[in-house]
């Protein structure tokens, strides 16, 4: 899905909507360049955003992913590089 550029705004576009749902804040009001923890996103939300993911992307994921990649940017990225990842070689 967010093996390219599209997909991986898409993928942006779908985090920001789930983060911006569990923050109760508009969406333009999420910089993706900003800590989630800083938003006020707290242990019970981000395990149910990473099962979120999960489920979104049909992926086994860290219960820790949130954590380790605290931005929408940088959840994006490393999702990206995931789904790449699971690819096969001609796909890409």
């Amino acid at each position: 899905m967010a093996s390219n550029a599209e997909g991986a705004g898409d993928l942006r576009s779908w985090l920001t909507r789930c983060v911006a749902e569990y923050l109760r804040r508009p969406e333009d009001e999420i910089d993706p360049t900003v800590r989630l923890a800083e938003y006020g996103l707290d242990s019970v939300y981000a395990l149910a955003l990473c099962g979120d993911i999960e489920t979104h992307l049909d992926m086994r994921l860290s219960e820790t992913l949130v954590w380790d990649h605290p931005t929408i940017d940088e959840l994006t990225a490393h999702l990206t590089e995931l789904i790449a990842a699971q690819q096969p070689a001609g796909a890409r």
